[in-house]
C-alpha cells in the first residue's frame, strides 16, 4: 500500500472519529432538553448504551472469529480492553484495581474520543454521567455472553479527576435459558 493510500485512511478514519464524537455530543445535548432531572438523562444514556451493547456483541464476535468463549473474569477483561474498546472506540484502556476475590477491576481510559470537544454545562452537568452510555453498553454485550455486571465511573476528566476509570463488577453468571413454552 503507498504511503499516500495509508495517510487518506489515516484522515477518512479521524473525520469518521471526529463525526461521531460531535454527532455524541448533539445526542446527550438533546437528551438533556427532552428530561427535566439529569438522573433521568443518565438512565436514558445506560438504557441507550445497554441496548447498542446486546447489538454489538453479535458485530464483535462476527469480525473477530478467533475470540472464543472466555474462562474467567480476567480473560473478559482483557478481550474488553484490548479488542473491544480498540475496535469500536480506538483506544485500548489498561486494566487495573484488581478486587482481592477477582470479581471487579477498572478500566482506565486514556483519552477518551467521546470527550475530545466537549465542556460539561455549569450546575447540573457535574451530576451528567456524559461516558454512561460506555457502561450500559458494557452491561448489554456482557449479558449476553451470560455474564451480569454492574458498571460505573469513579473517576471522569470531564469532571475534574485525574483520570478517567470505569468500574466493572461481575455479579453472577447468567444461565442459558429457552423461552417459555420452547423446550
Amino acid at each position: 500500500m503507498s504511503r499516500t493510500n495509508v495517510k487518506q485512511n489515516l484522515d477518512a478514519r479521524r473525520v469518521t472519529q471526529e463525526l461521531f464524537t460531535l454527532t455524541y455530543g448533539a445526542f446527550v445535548a438533546q437528551i438533556l432538553n427532552d428530561y427535566e432531572h439529569v438522573d433521568e438523562v443518565n438512565k436514558q444514556l445506560d438504557k441507550i448504551g445497554y441496548n447498542i451493547g446486546v447489538r454489538l456483541i453479535d458485530d464483535f464476535l462476527a469480525r473477530n472469529p478467533n475470540v472464543g468463549r472466555c474462562h474467567d473474569l480476567r480473560e473478559t477483561a482483557d478481550v474488553l480492553a484490548k479488542q473491544g474498546f480498540k475496535t469500536y472506540l480506538g483506544i485500548s484502556p489498561s486494566i487495573t484495581n484488581w478486587s482481592p476475590a477477582g470479581d471487579e477491576f477498572s478500566l482506565l481510559l486514556d483519552g477518551n474520543p467521546l470527550t475530545e470537544f466537549v465542556e460539561l454545562p455549569e450546575g447540573q452537568g457535574q451530576k451528567l454521567s456524559y461516558n454512561q452510555m460506555i457502561c450500559g453498553a458494557i452491561r448489554g454485550a456482557l449479558e449476553m455472553v451470560q455474564l451480569e455486571v454492574e458498571c460505573r465511573f469513579v473517576q471522569d476528566q470531564l469532571k475534574g479527576d485525574n483520570a478517567t476509570e470505569l468500574r466493572v463488577k461481575f455479579l453472577k453468571k447468567l444461565e442459558d435459558a429457552l423461552p417459555v413454552g420452547e423446550d
